[in-house]
């Protein structure tokens, strides 16, 4: 049974989770961490009230979803380790499904691993939410960047540890898609690639009703979906269903899953 076809049964028959085949035991990638916020890059700092409120970690306490976003994280890694990856991009079916604070948790869980850095690029053009979840106190962001208000050094951020580096952004496009297309897109990969290699990158993408995910695929190695128990129906997944098997599908979590045991994933 495909992945997206064990989605379809999970979601179908609510307080069950995503079964996933169990990824072989292989070993975590281990990025260079470095011990102090590169020079390169601007400091940001963050409101504990607003991520608390947001339900953001750290400052979570409910013992059930830290093991959820723990084992997110590691079968991501291993799963990325098989396949040679670093890039993600998060989607969901449609907006309200949890994919943004989903994105946030998990860079900050793999910035947590001793041996993982992670950079967090909110590139929902759409509709922005990174910073607003995070609390996060800027001065411009990647929109500025794809209107060449900024250098791309002055849009990423080191943000609470030097394992997490965040691109965030509050301005928004009509024509995303063509902004993520751009040149001055494309640039910032390259210079993403060049000034913080060997970290895992997660892009905060809008859902798959629009096109920005199409646009933007080529360029990133997995895509993670998130569907939501209660809310994502099973006829729009059957309906993107073509649309979902196009995209190198790393897997799909189950969000406020009704399933509460010890051991929740999530995923």
């Amino acid at each position: 049974m495909s992945v997206i076809e064990n989605a379809l049964a999970k979601v179908a028959a609510r307080g069950k989770r995503v079964a996933q085949d169990s990824p072989a035991r292989r070993p975590t990638p281990t990025p260079k961490v470095p011990d102090t916020p590169s020079p390169e890059f601007q400091t940001a700092t963050f409101n504990p009230a607003v991520q608390e409120l947001n339900c953001v970690l750290p400052q979570v306490a409910d013992r059930a979803a830290l093991r959820a976003y723990k084992m997110l994280r590691t079968r991501l890694l291993q799963r990325l380790a098989a396949k040679r990856w670093r890039s993600v991009a998060m989607t969901s079916m449609q907006a309200g499904e949890g994919k943004t604070l989903t994105s946030i948790n998990l860079a900050v869980a793999l910035s947590q691993d001793p041996n993982t850095s992670v950079c967090l690029v909110d590139l929902d053009l759409q509709r922005p939410q990174v910073a607003a979840q995070m609390g996060l106190r800027f001065e411009r962001g990647l929109g500025e960047y794809l209107l060449g208000e900024a250098e791309a050094e002055q849009v990423i951020y080191s943000c609470s540890s030097p394992s997490l580096l965040v691109i965030p952004n509050t301005r928004t496009f009509d024509h995303s898609s063509e902004m993520l297309a751009s040149a001055r897109m494309l640039e910032l990969l390259r210079i993403i690639e060049e000034k913080i290699p060997n970290s895992i990158i997660i892009f905060d993408m809008p859902p798959l009703t629009s096109d920005d995910l199409l646009t933007f695929a080529p360029q990133v190695d997995g895509v993670l979906l998130v569907v939501t128990e209660g809310r994502t129906e099973r006829a729009a997944i059957e309906k993107s269903k073509e649309l979902i098997n196009e995209l190198k599908l790393l897997g799909v979590v189950l969000n406020c899953s009704g399933e509460l045991v010890d051991d929740s994933t999530y995923y």
